[in-house]
């Protein structure tokens, strides 16, 4: 199924709901590092609650380390800069969704390694920066999901 990658997620709390969302969703989630916390703190476990188990999360030390692991997903980064809408792509359940910090977003040179028609955007109104980290993942992550028909889902079985 899908891998949220969070690339240097700084926020507790946002990782946690992550979490949530990929165990409801049977998603992955892959954390590139430096992280902004630890997984004991205890923002992470109460918004994770007991999702953790049910969550395959790996670390890496970089981008690459994920690239090279991966190489035959289709990485799929999230940026206001991007020209093309998240709604307006046909999505693929090996696809990897890549978002980045809650300060900074995507660095550049991250973006700069993702081809141009896999940079997307999630719409939102002018001058505004940017979504809180754990909705954008949603809003994409069910997006695609449904564009799979839910697959997986307890209803669909």
């Amino acid at each position: 199924m899908f891998h949220i990658v969070l690339f240097e997620p700084r926020i507790a709390f946002n990782t946690g709901n992550i979490i949530r969302l990929c165990a409801n969703t049977g998603s992955e989630l892959h954390l590139i590092k430096p992280l902004g916390f630890n997984f004991e703190e205890s923002n992470l476990r109460r918004a994770a609650l007991d999702y953790r188990d049910l969550t395959n999360v790996t670390e890496y030390d970089d981008f690459a380390s994920y690239m090279k692991k991966y190489s035959e997903r289709r990485i799929l980064a999230i940026t206001p800069h991007a020209a093309k809408s998240y709604a307006s792509t046909t999505f693929d359940e090996l696809d990897s969704f890549l978002f980045g910090s809650e300060d900074t977003g995507l660095p550049q040179s991250i973006v700069d390694q993702v081809p141009s028609e896999n940079c997307l955007r999630i719409p939102m109104m002018p001058r505004n920066r940017s979504l809180n980290l754990s909705n954008a993942a949603s809003i994409v992550t069910y997006e695609a999901w449904r564009q799979l028909l839910f697959i997986g889902d307890v209803s669909c079985q």
